[in-house]
């Protein structure tokens, strides 16, 4: 018998919770298979069978459980399941009753019957939360494959309702019973953590927010020119990110005050530019970071971005992806924010909020002109970053956004 023991995820973390059971109890698993999530203060880590084998559940899902913890079983002896033959093709009356059926099912053993073996963690966890039932959600990704967003959508359809020949469609739980006026639910530990990390900066910092604003109409002109050529080649879009990831590596050249953290009574300069760069998840902000970013090009930032992005949707962060940023991106854009001031990411001083892009009326050579504009924000720590520092940061950050070709100049 095999034990499967809850794993290390850093060496300051000792207990996490286990998230979710990616394989039921009973099952019989393949090696390398996902069984179970861990979440910790941190990061949310899968974990997969060592062995093939039958599983067996000695937690529930929720419960905290202790690095080294033994939470399951692998039983290697177990014989494997024999493979079924292939159905015949079902005929029109056959199907729909298949059909019925198959919605009739409880959306737990929905959610281990068709297309469970697809399913990624974000996947399952949403429809597990949300009470759906996978069989009934269209897939958009490759092969059928169903993604977050195809769930979030189908949560937004009407409720499903039985049909006329009571064939029994599930009942899908949109909205509270009536009486209920409010819902308890414990905070998981990486929003714990988060809510300590914020709260800890705001009192530990003399923060401290400016603003400015950028034009951004030579970056659009710019992706519009060169889109097709650069997917082409490199497989992958050219965003906005990239261009003020490299914005942010020039500031941070021309102001180094900015690339520095306090350690006691001492300032210690950063000489190197690991560039966090936020991304939202069902389950908390992470920032990832992009290792030394003044040595990628635009495609390698791209890249990064979306390798980090595809890792946090499938709950696959690591801790070493998160650690040692000397500076942190959040665009609050993507969601609409027109302004705001972002909180600092200790021991980071400096953090840059970008924004949604607005066409608005601007001054130019003395013509009033319509101009896609994007706020920016800058929070820094008082402490280490003077006034005159902090604007020339944020300025030199809208000088080279507002010239992009500068950066491959290096001017």
């Amino acid at each position: 018998m095999l034990e499967i023991k809850v794993p290390s995820v850093g060496e300051s973390i000792t207990s996490g919770i286990l998230g979710v059971w990616s394989k039921p109890d009973g099952a019989y698993v393949k090696s390398g298979e996902p069984i179970f999530e861990i979440e910790t203060d941190k990061v949310t880590s899968e974990v997969v069978a060592e062995s093939a084998g039958l599983l067996k559940h000695l937690v529930k899902a929720g419960d905290t459980v202790q690095i080294g913890q033994v939470v399951a079983s692998i039983d290697e002896k177990a014989p494997a399941p024999v493979e079924s033959e292939p159905k015949p093709r079902e005929t029109n009356g056959s199907a729909a009753k298949s059909a019925r059926t198959e919605a009739a099912l409880p959306v737990t053993a929905a959610v281990r019957g068709k297309n469970a073996d697809d399913l990624s963690p974000a996947v399952r966890y949403l429809t597990e939360e949300k009470g759906l039932n996978p069989a009934s959600i269209a897939g958009t990704g490759k092969d059928g494959r169903i993604l977050k967003g195809d769930v979030l959508a189908h949560a937004e359809t009407p409720r499903a309702t039985a049909p006329a020949d009571g064939g029994g469609a599930i009942p899908i739980p949109f909205s509270k019973p009536a009486g209920e006026r409010t819902t308890r639910k414990k905070m998981s530990p990486l929003r714990q953590k988060i809510a300590a990390r914020l709260l800890a900066a705001q009192h530990e910092t003399a923060h401290l927010t400016t603003f400015n604003e950028v034009d951004v109409s030579n970056i659009m002109a710019l992706r519009t020119k060169f889109q097709d050529r650069f997917v082409k080649k490199h497989e992958i879009k050219l965003g906005f990110m990239s261009f003020f990831v490299k914005a942010v590596v020039h500031a941070l050249k021309v102001v180094p005050a900015v690339n520095a953290r306090m350690d006691g009574d001492e300032i210690v300069l950063n000489n190197f530019f690991d560039i966090g760069c936020a991304i939202s998840t069902e389950k908390g902000l992470l920032v990832p970071v992009i290792r030394n970013a003044d040595q990628l090009s635009f495609a390698g930032v791209e890249k990064a971005i979306a390798a980090y992005a595809k890792k946090a949707r499938d709950g696959k962060i690591a801790l070493a992806d998160l650690e040692g940023g000397v500076f942190t991106i959040t665009n609050g854009g993507v969601f609409g924010s027109l302004l705001s001031t972002p909180i600092l990411n200790p021991p980071q001083c400096g953090i840059l909020g970008m924004h949604t892009i607005q066409e608005r009326p601007v001054a130019i050579s003395g013509r009033v002109e319509i101009r896609p504009m994007m706020y920016l924000a800058l929070t820094y720590d008082h402490r280490l970053v003077d006034g005159r520092e902090a604007v020339t940061f944020l300025a030199t950050i809208k000088e080279v956004a507002e010239n992009p070709a500068s950066v491959l100049l290096e001017v």
